[in-house]
């Protein structure tokens, strides 16, 4: 009896053994699988995370050199900006340091003081406003005599009077732009002079025209004393 006993213990313990090795390799074989798929999907995402980062990369790259560009572009013109600004600034200052040196170069007589930078500025003033006045006037005077030209020709058939009112407003007019063009082309060489250091010295006899004579005529090239001998010719 103790003998069956021990057999059929021993026929259900391998049948219970038996059941479980058939169900185990099952559930493994269902655990491999589950592992596999959630592998595949890890993969996948980190697949897919690589390239969006490959992706988003090179845009921020160029993000950023797009703005170091503009930076460059930026410190570029604000740095003309400055040099310009600098350069205008040491021109100015150049020319108001050289302006009391030049005016006291210019010649003036023995019992006269040295030209100052106001008197100078005064006289060149006045000529500046001159010169624009005698170009108006030139202007002027041009279009009139081209006006009178013009009719003259178309007046054929006048009686004598006419004809020689039209001859002497046609004779005034070319004199009057003569004048003109004479004292502009006086006016512009005294401010050539004014800028070359030339001014207050006569052209004749090299010797200094005088401070006075020139602020009372500032377009005088010749002193007094050479201007009574041209006059006497």
């Amino acid at each position: 009896m103790a003998g069956a006993s021990a057999r059929k213990t021993a026929a259900r313990a391998a049948t219970t053994a038996k059941a479980a090795g058939r169900t185990t390799p099952a559930k493994q074989a269902a655990g491999k699988t589950t592992t596999t798929k959630k592998s595949g999907r890890t993969k996948t995402s980190a697949t897919a995370g690589a390239a969006a980062k490959k992706t988003a990369a090179p845009t921020k790259k160029a993000s950023t050199r797009k703005a170091t560009a503009k930076k460059a572009t930026v410190t570029k013109a604000t740095a003309k900006t400055t040099s310009a600004s600098r350069g205008t600034a040491a021109k100015k200052t150049t020319q108001k340091n050289a302006a009391p040196a030049a005016a006291k170069k210019l010649a003036v007589k023995s019992d006269e003081k040295p030209w100052s930078v106001k008197e100078l500025e005064q006289v060149r003033g006045e000529l500046s406003a001159e010169r624009e006045r005698l170009r108006n006037e030139l202007n002027l005077a041009e279009e009139e005599l081209h006006v009178l030209m013009r009719d003259a020709g178309d007046g054929a058939g006048n009686d004598q009077a006419d004809v020689g009112s039209a001859s002497f407003e046609r004779d005034h007019e070319m004199s009057l732009a003569n004048n003109a063009r004479l004292m502009l082309t006086q006016t512009e060489h005294a401010l050539a002079r004014i800028d070359n250091g030339s001014y207050g010295s006569c052209e004749s006899c090299g010797q200094a025209i005088g401070k006075m004579r020139l602020m009372a005529f500032p377009r005088a090239t010749l002193c007094l004393s050479c201007k009574q001998r041209e006059e006497r010719r």
